[in-house]
């Protein structure tokens, strides 16, 4: 068992590494959809059915992946993972209809459901371990793997086909993999993966412990749920907001996620600092308040540019909470733990996007932006709380 600082520290960087890497292929994959949409011929329609196979293999994977890892070890399934996730973004150039779209990218789904499990349950040992609150940092990697993959993305559309660009980022997922995961499988988890409370924590006795944590985790993976609705909602309608009800430019519309990703990534990037000044439960409280004031402001305020300063405080308020929340499911009880947070966080992924469209058409799309501040106000709360277990 690793327990040099020089064996966590290479530990860090190969989990560093395979979240980067996770960011950078999806979002490749993402910038190419308009081409693949083009070239099987398929309607909107059948474009939504086809991108429901990566939500489904994902959330499979993910209720499953929690298992695998109690059983071979998070290292080996990160490793494996990355292999069908690196292998699996070559395929959708390769089909030519709807539903053979659909096939591939439900096995896309699965390895991209499965590594994030996979590499967040190593990562909430290695926390333990180091004994500092460095969780945001990973996901401040995959936040900037994604920026850094659509943008190359985008410069390269114009002259990669969609073949040749997916089949680039296999080749880069297998050399980073062959290089990150030698130091992965080399290196044995820093801490058991078994249920143990926050250090901070009071004892709990009897048979309630359990029972216990398990509740916990589902309140932690609410937090995680409310998080992630606020990303797939900014994603899908940040742009059109701007664009249909504050009359921006495409070029500045378009600039309004990236606005709400690079305050991300930067929240990220400075919560260990964050998290050893407040602790996790006011980071929470902190986080959830600040994104729930953002986002009134981006989706409320009669000028661009105080929406898109709303939109970069969102990101800066969300910024920490879906970490601490997967930190704190998997310290409980371990890659299940991470497993339940990710399915629910991933799901208020999913539930956002449509959620807001239906709203919007029931109320205005501004009103309806307005529940990202509603469920980031919640998980505020949670953090009010469960003050006492979440813990420093």
């Amino acid at each position: 068992m690793p327990g040099s600082s020089i064996d966590l520290t290479r530990l860090r960087i190969a989990l560093t590494a395979f979240f980067a890497l996770d960011g950078f292929i999806f979002a490749g994959w993402v910038v190419r959809i308009p081409d693949i949409k083009e070239q099987t011929h398929a309607s909107a329609s059948d474009l939504g059915l086809a991108l429901l196979g990566v939500s489904a293999g994902a959330v499979i994977t993910m209720t499953l992946t929690g298992r695998l890892c109690r059983r071979y070890g998070s290292h080996p399934v990160t490793v494996v993972c990355a292999v069908l996730l690196s292998l699996s973004v070559a395929l959708p150039p390769l089909t030519h209809s709807a539903p053979s779209l659909g096939a591939v990218l439900l096995v896309f789904g699965a390895a991209y459901g499965g590594i994030n499990v996979a590499f967040n349950s190593a990562a909430v040992d290695l926390v333990a371990a180091l004994r500092r609150p460095v969780m945001p940092t990973f996901h401040a990697a995959f936040s900037l793997g994604g920026m850094i993959g659509a943008g190359l993305g985008g410069l390269v559309a114009g002259a990669l086909s969609p073949t040749r660009h997916l089949l680039g980022l296999t080749v880069t997922g297998l050399l980073v993999t062959a290089l990150a995961g030698r130091a992965l499988l080399r290196q044995e988890p820093p801490a058991p993966t078994r249920p143990h409370p926050s250090p901070h924590q009071k004892p709990q006795a009897g048979s309630t412990r359990r029972d216990g944590h398990r509740g916990l985790v589902l309140v932690f993976g609410l937090v995680a749920l409310c998080t992630a609705y606020g990303e797939g909602a900014m994603a899908d309608w940040g742009a059109l907001h701007l664009h249909q009800d504050l009359a921006a430019s495409p070029g500045v519309a378009a600039a309004g996620y990236s606005c709400f990703a690079l305050a991300m990534t930067i929240g990220r990037a400075t919560g260990t600092t964050l998290l050893e000044r407040l602790g996790r439960a006011r980071t929470v409280i902190a986080g959830g308040s600040v994104a729930a004031a953002g986002m009134l402001l981006g989706s409320l305020a009669p000028s661009v540019w105080a929406a898109l300063l709303g939109f970069a405080v969102t990101g800066l308020g969300l910024a920490n909470l879906f970490p601490v929340a997967v930190e704190r499911a998997g310290a409980l009880t371990g890659p299940s733990g991470v497993a339940v947070a990710s399915t629910l966080g991933y799901g208020g992924m999913l539930l956002g996007p449509p959620s807001i469209g239906f709203m919007a058409d029931w109320f205005s799309l501004p009103a309806a932006l307005t529940s990202v501040a509603a469920l980031a106000a919640v998980a505020a709360l949670i953090g009010v709380t469960t003050r006492r277990t979440m813990g420093r």
